[in-house]
């Protein structure tokens, strides 16, 4: 991946960089737990085990902890939830982010790109998303500014960064969620002669993979998601670098209505990554199914092999952990 430091970036780290493997310890948690239920049809059960074990996981982690994207905005979660105090309370006071389980219904399919992801910055560092859908777009590091933006139609910015890359329009590939809603946006995309990488659930690992062409032949991901994703995959491309834009969709008076109550003042406001995740952040997704992003549990006779990602903004480190727990 393209790593850019800035000078904000190197400025100062405010979380001690053991909590990177602490972390890790949570997500691996959660994938462990979820992948007892892959392939077994009930998304819930899976969800559920996932929020256990990462909630158990937490209590050891050396922070003081506060969930600003958890377990349901609107539900009565019992743990994770919005506003929860996590973390073992003697560390740097810091807000955490956390999907226990991405692509539930994956899970429950046993098909790919299903992960369990955490991120933690320093206090007021994580935008408190609503539970509500955000159109967002995102593209690798490197390119001029302007490149491309959610006020551009998608055919103009996938024009404008295929002049960017000196490519035809025809070489770009975009990642888009496969839903009714994007039906649209896809038929738009195929008539400028985009070839499209349609995903059926993930899109944190889809704006990922995004920023980190090279590696994924993924140019650009479009569309609308959820805002709570879209906050934790502004946590890793502020780990990574790339670019990102979102916009929250709030077209019922009740979602303004959430939204003001959560802090946000301006309902058309267009962020950035560094709105969205700001300052020292870590950023840590384990898989649970194989994928493009991350390989899945593999569960032994005698032990469990994990696969995680685990990034720092401080100083723009990838780690990538294959760990072999005994049974």
């Amino acid at each position: 991946m393209k790593l850019a430091k800035t000078d904000e970036t190197l400025s100062k780290a405010i979380i001690d960089r053991s909590l990177t493997l602490e972390i890790v310890r949570v997500t691996e948690s959660a994938a462990i737990a979820a992948a007892a239920w892959r392939g077994k049809g009930d998304e819930k059960a899976a969800d559920a085990a996932a929020v256990e074990a990462m909630r158990t996981e937490m209590g050891n982690v050396h922070v003081e902890g506060r969930i600003v994207i958890g377990e349901g905005e609107r539900d009565e979660a019992p743990m994770l939830y919005i506003g929860e105090e996590v973390g073992a309370g003697d560390g740097p006071a810091v807000d955490i982010a956390v999907d226990p389980l991405e692509g539930t219904t994956l899970c429950a399919k046993n098909q790919p790109d299903s992960i369990c992801v955490m991120a933690m910055a320093e206090r007021g560092g994580l935008l408190n998303a609503p539970d509500v859908y955000m159109h967002k777009i995102a593209i690798g590091a490197g390119y001029p500014a302007g490149t491309v933006d959610l006020d551009m139609s998608a055919a103009e910015s996938v024009r404008s960064l295929a002049k960017a890359k000196g490519v035809p329009v025809s070489e770009i590939v975009a990642c888009v969620l496969d839903r009714p809603r994007h039906g649209a946006l896809i038929e738009e995309l195929r008539s400028s002669g985009v070839s499209l990488k349609l995903i059926s659930d993930g899109d944190i690992a889809g704006v990922i993979h995004a920023t980190d062409t090279d590696e994924t032949g993924i140019d650009i991901y479009l569309g609308s998601g959820g805002a709570p994703e879209g906050v934790l995959a502004a946590a890793a491309l502020r780990c990574v670098g790339g670019f990102m834009q979102g916009r929250l969709i709030l077209d019922t008076e009740e979602k303004r209505g959430r939204a003001r109550r959560m802090g946000i003042t301006d309902p058309g406001r267009k962020y950035g990554v560094d709105e969205m995740a700001s300052g020292d952040v870590l950023f840590a997704a384990t898989g649970v199914t194989n994928g493009s992003l991350l390989d899945g549990v593999r569960l032994n006779k005698d032990s469990i092999v994990t696969s995680t990602v685990v990034m720092r903004s401080w100083s723009q480190t990838v780690r990538w952990i294959k760990a072999k727990h005994h049974r």
